[in-house]
């Protein structure tokens, strides 16, 4: 049985992630941490600061808050040797390997920006698709509420997609469009044939498509999170796999 205490929890996230280790058999949340009262404590005691809890009550920190907050909270968890799980993106790689070199012991750190199974799967399916096609184009949907883009699991899908890219020597032709009616009209281009497109209405909560392109044929790939709950089993399977899983991990992926 793990305790478990969720940093951000008066967010929609932190909400859903809450309840989805409350509901979890083998987990049981002890604390949520916000610098409001959460709407629903889940029978869990709330605080405004990670440092107000006791390190050797709590084997693991899901945070999903601030990239400041979210900065304080891993450190916090390297030096009393507990567990991480985060699903804020930002981070820089030289924050990164200074995090990897700092982490101590058996303490397990896990950054993801997209705890949704499918969305991982379709970084998979991409990769493999990468090296048959020579254009790409990335659209990502979110909810108005959002604040960056793009966003951090369209980022990340995009590097997979160019790396598989390079090490199969695919050759990126040039550009077709040489004059935009209206500047950034072909999106943001990520280099090597990438282009990524954000959406931000309301309704939408978290979808991504990858259309590849080559002579005579396309094929669509297609992620769709209907509803919050869908990141809550990708939270609870990290939670679980980074107890045995010393050091840092980016990504739901190597935990699948």
């Amino acid at each position: 049985m793990a305790n478990v205490v969720v940093v951000g929890g008066a967010g929609r996230m932190g909400q859903t992630i809450a309840r989805a280790i409350a509901e979890a058999e083998d987990l049981t949340l002890v604390g949520l941490v916000d610098v409001r009262q959460p709407a629903d404590l889940f029978h869990a005691p709330y605080k405004t600061a990670l440092s107000d809890f006791d390190p050797a009550s709590i084997d693991v920190v899901v945070d999903f808050s601030t990239l400041e907050t979210a900065r304080e909270s891993i450190l916090w968890c390297i030096r009393n040797q507990r567990h991480a799980v985060v699903g804020t993106t930002g981070f820089t790689p030289h924050e990164l390997e200074e995090m990897e070199a700092g982490i101590k012991g058996s303490s397990g750190v896990v950054i993801a920006a997209n705890f949704a199974v499918g969305a991982v799967l379709l970084q998979r399916f991409a990769k493999l698709a990468a090296p048959f096609f020579t254009r790409v184009e990335l659209i990502e949907y979110h909810h108005d509420q959002k604040v960056d883009a793009p966003s951090g699991t369209a980022l990340e899908t995009a590097r997979v997609i160019r790396e598989a890219r390079a090490e199969a020597g695919v050759v990126t032709p040039p550009e077709p469009t040489t004059l935009e009616a209206l500047p950034g009209s072909r999106g943001a281009d990520y280099g090597d044939g990438i282009n990524i497109h954000a959406v931000r209405l309301p309704g939408l909560v978290a979808h991504q498509e990858v259309l590849f392109g080559r002579e005579g044929e396309g094929l669509t790939i297609r992620h769709d999170a209907f509803d919050r709950s869908s990141f809550g089993a990708g939270v609870v399977l990290a939670v679980r796999k980074v107890q045995s899983k010393p050091g840092l991990t980016i990504g739901l992926d190597p935990l699948l």
